[in-house]
């Protein structure tokens, strides 16, 4: 291992995309099909790490390693950068789905902090992936893997160029296309029952586009409290895929 200090200011790019924290750091090297390209740890972290031996790794104190990352981003001593996880296709995710299934649909979804929860809770809840369209989601980036705290690396994630047409191949594979829309007349329970489900979930602001709207079996609303408007998008999506687990 090097020691030098490093004085490098970019802090990654989409094709070349820098995480940091243990749980992202520790699941991007125990993925097989990352490609880890360097590392820049503290002597303690890289001990506890144990990196592969092909993977370089600089010996760095905590100061340098905050100059390798967006502003106070709580690298705890240990920042790599990888290189984009293979693209995966829809079909290759639906066609050997379990006969009870629960996906992700998101729609415009861009925030980096949300995306990484829902894979997170999509984990959680044995989700068999999620689906975005590419050009309105955002990349793989240290604070989407953050906030995945290891998600990332385990929760299949399709990028799709048309939302509508996916969700058609989506109802082709035996999925009920449920969307999640504050103004739908029934709750989310009273819309589940297949045992495949797709959960539709739109921005914050916005919601469910008309046209995404129409690529769906039915609406539903969580029932929620009249004390607050709504929930945050990906604490919507954790209480749906709850419910869709249990139902």
């Amino acid at each position: 291992m090097a020691r030098k200090r490093s004085h490098q200011q970019h802090h990654g790019t989409p094709k070349r995309p820098r995480f940091w924290g243990r749980h992202a750091v520790a699941a991007a090297l125990d993925n097989p099909k990352r490609i880890v390209s360097r590392a820049w740890a503290t002597r303690d972290a890289a001990e506890l790490m144990q990196f592969p031996k092909d993977v370089p790794v600089t010996l760095a104190d905590v100061a340098d390693l905050g100059r390798l990352v967006p502003g106070d981003a709580p690298h705890q001593g240990l920042v790599i950068e990888v290189e984009p996880l293979e693209e995966m296709w829809l079909d290759d995710l639906i066609a050997g789905a379990p006969e009870r299934s629960v996906l992700l649909v998101l729609d415009q979804v861009t925030d980096p902090h949300n995306v990484g929860a829902i894979l997170r809770s999509a984990a959680a809840f044995g989700a068999i992936g999620i689906v975005t369209q590419d050009r309105h989601s955002p990349p793989e980036s240290g604070a989407l893997a953050k906030a995945a705290s290891g998600a990332l690396e385990v929760v299949p994630w399709v990028r799709t160029v048309n939302l509508a047409r996916a969700l058609g191949d989506i109802a082709e594979a035996g999925f009920w296309r449920v969307g999640l829309a504050g103004d739908a007349d029934m709750d989310l329970k009273e819309a589940l029952g297949p045992k495949r489900v797709a959960l539709v979930l739109g921005a914050e602001g916005p919601g469910l586009r008309q046209n995404t709207r129409e690529h769906c079996d039915a609406l539903a609303r969580l029932p929620i409290s009249s004390a607050v408007e709504s929930l945050n998008v990906s604490n919507a999506a954790a209480v749906a895929l709850y419910a869709a687990t249990v139902a």
